[in-house]
């Protein structure tokens, strides 16, 4: 398997998100030096304000304001400048994880939603969008400033130790007010988050089976699904913010009463005359700095929440995900199928749907796949492209484990016609062409192998009609024509057909076994399930499933002669083939 390229992670750790941040480790440092530096510069306008009581005022020296305010006009620039380079590096930082995760989010996102069906890919994909969005805003910076309060707490105590020890304790109340407010408030959220998500993925769902759920008159209860989700989100979210509502009066009693007691404090010192009258002013500024660190936590505490159930969700993202690009590269497949003892749990379920299945195949054979409805047909062709991991034994393609090879190796490699058929955002050319590079020559030659390149001309714009959501509209039967050119552009090796003559006409199904016999000609190893007899005539070897177990599996003549002595086929030879009597059939032809 490939290499390691930008935008995968190679660290294979537990914590994958960290570990890119533990690499930015230094920028991090620089941003907090630069957080101190411009945390430092702030006190610029309580220097100049006691000046100017205190010196300017008495000495009424004009020359003396002047000099102070060019000095702290300078101060500003600098301040400012230094803002905005930690803007900058804020930015970068951001990007650059954005590099190294989003290929990463992106891969395993769409692995997972493979394995596991409620899984919400947007969310997944918008939690690196939050994670990247918090690095450039206000929430990181308010946890960069919070431990500078005590750079406050210092400075007041060069004044008076009564004004330290008061903004210690004032820093010490609203760090308790923003502890409790974390305690209540983030498991509500954590609710609401979850609640509005499902409830976005709910009618995500909907809306991709928007003309059914109208024309069979579903779309009260559709809605009714959704809004449960929905009545949770607002119910949760409606009780966070009157949980912080709570936690934000008595901040905000805090908020004005502590520069009143400060500056009563500071009057109180003055009159003593253990602090100047210009003191007196700073000092009720005082409070507010020492204060505001916290106060900036409150304010983007829901900013950080989010950013935080974004980070832990990633992370546990990327450490299921299988680390791929660590592998070596294999070579292309040739063919050759093992299936040894397998047993298959479907994803998110408990109860076994195949158990002991077990077949060979050689490159170049061509295997039917047969059985009634519900027999595990469709799970097996699943397992034979490694889509589904066996529980027990294992599915290997020329020695390898298919479930364990890289999927953007292999799967350029191979072909597929899955029952539901579905097409991306593109034009024909492309979606034959997988979303590649277009090689025309290929991809005429795929759609003349099913017979659908004089139907392609007929297309609007032919080869460049757009398909997808949007685009043309086709048939049944030539959507399934051009999901089988898909499979075989390039004539791969190795091709699984799930049902691939399900909504064929008679000229569909002859182009069918048309290319069947041409995948055969070519070396290729093709599985096929049917219920439609023409198709065996084509085939090499038969395997009938039942009830999720291996009932026979052999040469497909010889399976086919020996049920109709059974009398579980039908003598007619265009009658279905269901074998609803296979379980009597005990058959294994090498």
């Amino acid at each position: 398997m490939t290499a390691s390229s930008p935008g995968q992670n190679t660290t294979g750790a537990k914590a994958p998100v960290r570990d890119i941040l533990m690499q930015c480790r230094q920028a991090f440092f620089f941003a907090m030096g630069l957080t101190f530096v411009i945390d430092a510069l702030s006190i610029t306008p309580l220097l100049y304000m006691m000046s100017a009581y205190d010196r300017v005022l008495s000495s009424r020296s004009g020359v003396t304001l002047v000099s102070l305010t060019v000095i702290v006009i300078a101060f500003y620039v600098f301040w400012s400048a230094l803002e905005w380079i930690r803007s900058r590096l804020m930015v970068r930082l951001s990007l650059r994880i954005d590099w190294d995760l989003a290929a990463d989010v992106f891969d395993a996102s769409f692995r997972r939603y493979v394995g596991r069906k409620n899984v919400n890919v947007q969310q997944l994909l918008g939690d690196l969008l939050s994670l990247r969005q918090f690095l450039t805003g206000q929430g990181v910076l308010s946890l960069m400033d919070a431990p500078f309060a005590l750079v406050f707490i210092a400075i007041g105590a060069l004044f008076h130790p009564y004004l330290a020890f008061f903004a210690l304790g004032a820093s010490v109340l609203m760090l308790i007010v923003t502890y409790l407010t974390t305690k209540v408030t983030t498991p509500i959220l954590k609710e609401a988050n979850d609640a509005n998500t499902e409830a976005i993925r709910v009618a995500g769902n909907s809306l991709r089976h928007a003309e059914a759920t109208l024309a069979l008159g579903m779309l009260g209860a559709v809605r009714q699904r959704w809004y449960d989700h929905h009545r949770s989100f607002l119910t949760n979210q409606v009780n966070a913010s009157e949980a912080t509502g709570l936690m934000g009066g008595l901040s905000g009693f805090l908020q004005k009463a502590l520069p009143s007691l400060q500056m009563g404090l500071g009057v109180w010192l003055a009159m003593e005359n253990l602090i100047t009258g210009g003191m007196v002013m700073v000092a009720s500024m005082l409070i507010s700095k020492s204060v505001g660190p916290i106060q900036k936590l409150l304010a983007h505490w829901k900013e950080i929440v989010t950013a935080r159930q974004a980070y832990d969700r990633l992370n546990e993202l990327l450490a299921q995900d299988i680390a791929a690009g660590q592998r070596m590269q294999l070579p292309a497949p040739q063919g050759r199928l093992d299936v040894t003892g397998v047993t298959a749990v479907p994803p998110g379920s408990n109860r076994a749907v195949l158990t002991d299945i077990q077949f060979s195949l050689q490159p170049g054979e061509v295997l039917a796949v047969v059985g009634p409805s519900a027999a595990g047909k469709s799970s097996l062709s699943r397992l034979l492209l490694g889509l589904w991991k066996p529980t027990v034994g294992s599915v290997r393609l020329d020695g390898v484990e298919l479930s364990d090879w890289n999927h953007d190796e292999v799967g350029p490699l191979v072909g597929y016609v899955p029952q539901e058929i579905e097409f991306l955002e593109g034009t024909v050319a492309e979606n034959i062409a997988r979303l590649g590079e277009v090689d025309p020559i290929r991809v005429v030659r795929a759609a003349q192998l099913v017979e659908m390149h004089e139907v392609i001309l007929s297309f609007p714009k032919g080869y460049d009609t757009p398909l997808g959501e949007t685009g043309f509209v086709l048939s049944g039967g030539q959507r399934q024509r051009l999901a089988i050119a898909r499979a075989v552009y390039g004539m791969p090796k190795y091709v699984v057909m799930d049902e691939p003559n399900s909504s064929l006409d008679e000229i569909g199904e002859t182009a069918l076994v048309k290319t069947v016999q041409a995948l055969k000609a070519n070396g290729t190893t093709l599985v096929l399930t049917t219920h439609r007899p023409r198709l065996i005539g084509a085939v090499d070897k038969m395997l009938v499933l039942k009830g999720g177990r291996q009932v026979a599996f052999g040469d497909a003549r010889e399976i086919l002669d020996a049920v109709r002595k059974l009398q579980v086929v039908s003598p007619d030879p265009d009658a279905p083939i269901d074998l609803p009597g296979a379980a009597n059939l005990k058959l294994n032809v090498a």
